[in-house]
């Protein structure tokens, strides 16, 4: 991303092989510092799906036992070089954080909190559909040629496709 006045500009990538080694470096970072506190790290968003364009920033999803309890896994974490960037305790008690070389969103969860099932599965479900993975890259692609005024604007406008898509393998799931 970058910023022009007080516009944000949404640059999508190719899909880059990196994106899975920057991933490997930053469970290895994460789980140097918290160690038995992760209970669950995962490469999710649009880098953790071969062949789909993203915004190059990796996205991390990190669940521990209580994500309210900041002094359970922030100390290590920071004392490691990553940052809090911001919590939303009314959005399951979320906090984002970032790593200190890079690009990336560490989301972080409380273990059992259905937003990690929603995530993975969006991940998986694109992995596995071509035909979605497609919609949902031309999609972004369409809205990455708006003019937003914050980043989060963007990832607002594609929540329509990504419930769309998430009904779709939620239905699958089911039938399975």
């Amino acid at each position: 991303m970058s910023i022009r006045e007080d516009k944000a500009e949404i640059f999508l990538a190719a899909y880059d092989p990196a994106w899975s080694i920057m991933f490997a470096e930053l469970d290895h970072e994460i789980r140097g510092a918290l160690g038995q506190k992760v209970l669950l790290l995962e490469h999710v968003g649009s880098t953790s799906v071969p062949g789909l364009a993203a915004k190059p920033v990796v996205d991390v999803l990190l669940a521990v036992a209580n994500s309210a309890d900041e002094s359970s896994f922030l100390p290590p974490l920071e004392a490691a070089g990553f940052a809090l960037q911001f919590r939303e305790p009314e959005w399951f008690e979320h906090r984002l954080l970032r790593a200190p070389r890079i690009q990336s969103n560490i989301h972080v969860f409380s273990l059992g909190c259905e937003e990690i099932d929603r995530m993975v599965l969006f991940r998986d479900w694109l992995r596995a559909h071509d035909e979605e993975r497609l919609l949902y890259e031309q999609t972004k692609r369409d809205l990455a040629l708006r003019s937003w005024n914050r980043v989060q604007d963007y990832a607002d406008a594609k929540s329509e496709i990504v419930t769309a898509i998430l009904s779709r393998a939620v239905q699958a799931r089911g039938h399975r």
